[in-house]
């Protein structure tokens, strides 16, 4: 493509950034990062998503430099990624173990291990809350601890994932052990057909809106049509690296927040009904993501002729980074192939006139 140089560049960009700045102050009260992590939890939850970092203070940090913008902020994130050292790899970790703090099913009302409400928003009224403009933060916060230290102290439990007694049953195909190293598509070219290692770092770390317009299409007909949630957790993992001296041990270096779900789907194997699974897991607490992301994933398993079952489109048009920055390179100067189109266009309705 052909660019060219906007006339004064440098200091109109240098004055465009001081403005920004103005923009950003906006009033002289300063928006502490201890705000923005802990009271705007789902935005820095999609944010460390996307940018496949988990660091809650820094996207905090970078939602806070882009005025709240999730897609600069995990620009930003993304970029300050690149840059960190990888000194190790974790263990492999099972989510069966998993702390949880909410788990559903809308397959089944007995679970083993119980299902767990946990919070949501699905049950509240969707009605504004304007007390909320004159809230005492303080008062909540603290009448809040006084509820829960009120309450009898529960050991949440390992939970056995619902999809197993299915497995029990042959009623659901376990995929394959695959014991060769994980794709990271952070290091290396996405080629097709993509490992399924790839297929789900691609689908977690993309944007939430395109794999949610997705899904939504397979919903609506142009796919499986209607999947159900078999599970839907939400909780804390361990994470352990290998101790140097001694691999057989591990060494435990904290727990991550995550949202897990697996979608089952009537499926045919050889003239034999069975179910099929589709499997989604994020950073943080994201259910619609995390669920749309289940919801590809079956559609790419299945495989077909819709949009959402077509690998490549899936998966190179979801990433929000190239997604916003193709889109933006849009506003850059194009005087130079414009005008080709133009002399383009006026010399066919010349010749046509003629």
């Amino acid at each position: 493509m052909a660019y060219v140089a906007v006339s004064g560049g440098e200091e109109a960009i240098e004055a465009s950034i001081r403005l920004l700045e103005y923009y950003r102050s906006g009033t002289g009260k300063d928006l502490e990062l201890e705000v923005i992590e802990e009271k705007m939890g789902l935005l820095v939850d999609r944010v460390m998503s996307e940018a496949g970092l988990y660091s809650r203070r820094y996207a905090a940090l970078a939602l806070k430099q882009c005025e709240g913008s999730a897609e600069e902020a995990v620009f930003l994130l993304r970029a300050y990624r690149s840059t960190l050292k990888r000194s190790y790899d974790t263990r492999t970790a099972d989510t069966a173990g998993m702390r949880v703090v909410r788990r559903i099913s809308a397959a089944f009302k007995d679970i083993r291990g119980g299902q767990i409400l946990g919070a949501t928003y699905d049950y509240t009224h969707r009605l504004m809350n304007f007390d909320l403009e004159h809230e005492d933060a303080a008062a909540l916060r603290s009448r809040m601890q006084d509820e829960i230290a009120a309450q009898e102290p529960v050991s949440p439990e390992p939970c056995a994932r619902v999809s197993d007694g299915l497995k029990e049953e042959g009623l659901i195909d376990r995929f394959p052990a695959d014991e060769t190293p994980p794709f990271d598509v952070t290091q290396n070219l996405l080629e097709f057909p993509a490992p399924r290692s790839a297929r789900l770092q691609t689908l977690t770390r993309a944007d939430m809106g395109f794999i949610s317009g997705l899904a939504y299409s397979v919903l609506r007909g142009f796919g499986q049509v209607h999947p159900t949630v078999g599970e839907l957790r939400t909780g804390y993992l361990e994470i352990e690296v290998p101790y140097l001296q001694d691999e057989s041990e591990s060494l435990w270096l904290g727990e991550v927040l995550i949202t897990e779900v697996e979608v089952f789907n009537e499926a045919d194997d050889k003239d034999r009904l069975k179910l099929a699974s589709g499997y989604g897991v994020i950073f943080g607490r994201n259910e619609n993501k995390a669920i749309a992301m289940a919801v590809l994933d079956h559609e790419l398993n299945q495989g077909g002729d819709y949009p959402s079952q077509d690998e490549e489109f899936v998966l190179m048009h979801g990433d929000s980074l190239e997604m916003n920055g193709f889109i933006s390179h849009l506003k850059l100067p194009h005087y130079v192939t414009f005008q080709s189109k133009l002399d383009a266009v006026r010399k066919t309705r010349r010749e046509n006139h003629e």
